[in-house]
């Protein structure tokens, strides 16, 4: 006999806005099976507002009133056992942040939760992640956002370190990130990487997972280093214009995918690795993942 249950994440990111519904099959003597029901992604770029005036518009409150207005309606729909929505940079950065949280829940019924940094990165390694890592091998884990960026070392399936960096890709497309930064992350990359000879990158986010696909390679096998500066150089190439139609790009990922791309790049040079692994998974399958262990 086999049960399946429905939950939901929201992650308020500082570049779109997503609601991700997963049933969980159940089977006597099996581990669960996690299956992606339904992805629904919304181009709020709440890190335009907060990088640049420190509060979310009136028209991205009401866009994001809607919003989640919409998701409530597909959870209800899809019968969902239970939900957590979690907002990052953003909504944290935001001298409006927990006002707009209040006037959501209020209109909407969605609560929401505005997490740290250091929660975020906890709550991603909550993922399948493990499931990827070997246990003899070192991993620097890089989950580029809008409004910042999550590492964390592994080795010997141990973590080694972790930390969140304001190095997002919004903020850098408004030109915000100091050069100081820049060195920061780089010195505590190399500071951590200093004693393992061999590191491997796992990459996630929305634009490392959309140069993947465009890759072709088979799910599991890594880009190299060579793969990923190439099409770097091809973005560049291209104007905003070309990238939606040439390359087939989201109006709203077309310019993000090029600061995105020389972070995953600039860790592979920091830490010496020439390859990155690509698996699907981000801040809302952590959240999935820890609803259902708080639920079973």
């Amino acid at each position: 006999m086999i049960v399946q249950r429905k939950f939901a994440a929201i992650d308020i990111g500082s570049n779109a806005v997503r609601l991700l519904i997963s049933t969980i099959t159940e089977q006597e003597g099996r581990e669960p099976i996690f299956k992606k029901t339904s992805l629904v992604r919304v181009p709020i770029r709440l890190g335009a507002d907060v990088f640049m005036a420190k509060k979310i518009s009136e028209e991205n409150i009401q866009r994001m009133i809607d919003t989640m207005q919409a998701f409530n309606l597909l959870m209800k729909s899809h019968k969902i056992e239970k939900y957590k929505a979690c907002a990052t940079s953003a909504m944290r950065e935001a001298l409006n942040g927990e006002e707009v949280a209040d006037l959501i829940a209020e209109k909407t019924g969605v609560k929401i939760d505005i997490i740290d940094g250091s929660h975020e990165a906890a709550i991603i390694a909550a993922t399948d992640l493990h499931a990827l890592i070997q246990s003899d091998k070192t991993y620097l884990y890089v989950d580029v956002g809008g409004g910042s960026t999550e590492f964390t070392l592994y080795s010997n399936g141990e973590t080694i370190a972790s930390r969140s960096f304001k190095l997002g890709t919004v903020r850098l497309l408004k030109n915000i990130v100091e050069d100081e930064l820049w060195d920061e992350v780089e010195a505590w990359i190399k500071q951590i990487s200093k004693e393992y000879s061999k590191i491997d990158l796992i990459g996630s986010g929305g634009n490392i997972n959309n140069i993947f696909k465009s890759s072709g390679k088979a799910i599991g096998k890594p880009l190299s280093f060579l793969y990923l500066s190439s099409y770097y150089q091809l973005l560049n190439s291209f104007t905003y214009e070309e990238r939606i139609t040439e390359l087939n790009l989201n109006a709203d990922r077309a310019d993000v995918i090029i600061p995105a791309t020389k972070i995953y790049l600039s860790a592979m040079k920091w830490t010496k690795a020439r390859r990155i692994y690509v698996p699907k998974i981000g801040l809302a399958d952590g959240i999935i993942k820890s609803l259902y262990q708080e639920n079973s």
